[in-house]
């Protein structure tokens, strides 16, 4: 199979005579593991590059923040797209014709480099500028969908579109979503990939895997990761600071045998938990044995992650004083957990979760049926 990337031969003539720019990181890589900026600079007129956190060749430490650089190799000037300019600046894109973006997500709403697709396809609108989308494999594969659709009352950087946490397409098809359904209307094109299929995961594609950033280091990552990423919220640690993040969830004072033993009631197909101790090196409880469980996937096509992990949530919520919801970031903004949900469902404990179960439910068919339109790619 090749990946967008590979297939640049095919496409020059989108980039004929045009000055080009570039959005990537590490993880914009070859089936021979080169720099797509290099690979870029072979072939066509490339001016600028553009960063999301960590830089584009991942020399930059997380929550670094550098305004303006120039890239060791090419000397061609990265503006950042992390930190107080998220969207594409007119200035920045006065120095182009057309804009590419080469990144690997990981499948799932509240990673945030699909946002920062969305709003580089916004400013090249406004700027009168092509979008180009290397396409790349969704990790979870392009059949299933999970979870609740986004409230756009607590829209964010983490979820800013009606989409489920897990949505079941590639970041080209979704890009062509976004352009729809949320009318951007920009010159998109897509450069497929070719010899991917909607029932493939990441292991079944013989690519390697790059992480896309620190706590994503496998490609296996990502599926706990949809699951487990509303402890983020929360005073219990997902496993950052350890070296399967988003494996381990627990607490200095999680009772981990009462917890799995309530949730094996639930009878969820797919997944087991293990008890594991564990002790962040950073993050929270940062130097202190947490006692906690391991997330162990027995099959993917069975597993509903989404659904697991809100119920793993409301029974460390239930059976622990000691658990809490983090306060919001800043004063009159919602609380992560809410951003993370894209709803306040958790927060207030309004609902039950077979009502919850009902929700995710309805949402996903709703979804499923939109998302067909914008498939480039068969079974």
């Amino acid at each position: 199979m090749k990946v967008g990337l590979e297939r640049i031969a095919s496409y020059l003539h989108l980039f004929e005579n045009k000055r080009v720019g570039l959005i990537t990181n590490p993880t914009g890589v070859d089936h021979h593991l080169n720099s797509g900026v290099d690979l870029m600079y072979e072939k066509v007129h490339l001016t600028a590059l553009f960063s999301p956190e960590h830089g584009i060749r991942g020399n930059l430490q997380a929550g670094v923040h550098q305004e303006l650089y120039v890239d060791e190799k090419t000397n061609v000037m990265v503006y950042s797209l992390y930190g107080p300019t998220r969207k594409p600046t007119k200035e920045m894109l006065d120095q182009i014709d057309v804009l590419v973006f080469d990144m690997q997500d990981v499948g799932a709403r509240f990673y945030t480099y699909l946002y920062t697709m969305a709003y580089a396809m916004i400013a090249c609108q406004e700027e009168n500028k092509t979008f180009v989308v290397l396409d790349r494999p969704n990790p979870l594969g392009g059949l299933k969908v999970e979870g609740n659709l986004l409230n756009l009352d607590y829209r964010s950087f983490v979820g800013y579109y009606e989409l489920p946490q897990r949505f079941g397409l590639t970041i080209g098809e979704l890009a062509l979503l976004f352009n729809d359904i949320y009318h951007i209307g920009v010159d998109l094109k897509v450069i497929p990939m070719e010899g991917w299929t909607r029932n493939m995961f990441y292991r079944d594609t013989g690519l390697t895997w790059i992480a896309p950033s620190p706590n994503i280091p496998t490609a296996e990552t990502c599926f706990p990761y949809i699951a487990t990423c509303l402890f983020e919220g929360t005073n219990v640690s997902e496993g950052r600071g350890t070296t399967k993040p988003f494996h381990y969830v627990g607490a200095p004072w999680l009772k981990a045998d009462e917890v799995i033993d309530k949730f094996n009631s639930y009878d969820l197909k797919g997944i087991q938990l293990r008890k594991q101790y564990f002790t962040p090196m950073f993050s929270k409880h940062a130097n202190v044995l947490c006692a906690g469980v391991e997330f162990h996937i027995t099959d993917l096509n069975k597993a509903d992650l989404v659904y697991a992990g809100v119920v793993l949530f409301k029974i460390i919520q239930a059976s622990h004083q000691e658990f809490e919801l983090l306060p919001p970031f800043r004063e009159g903004s919602h609380r992560f957990i809410n951003l993370l949900v894209g709803d306040s469902f958790l927060d207030k404990d309004k609902i039950d979760l077979d009502h919850i179960k009902h929700v995710f439910d309805t949402n996903e068919k709703t979804f499923m049926k939109l998302k067909e339109k914008y498939h480039l790619y068969a079974l």
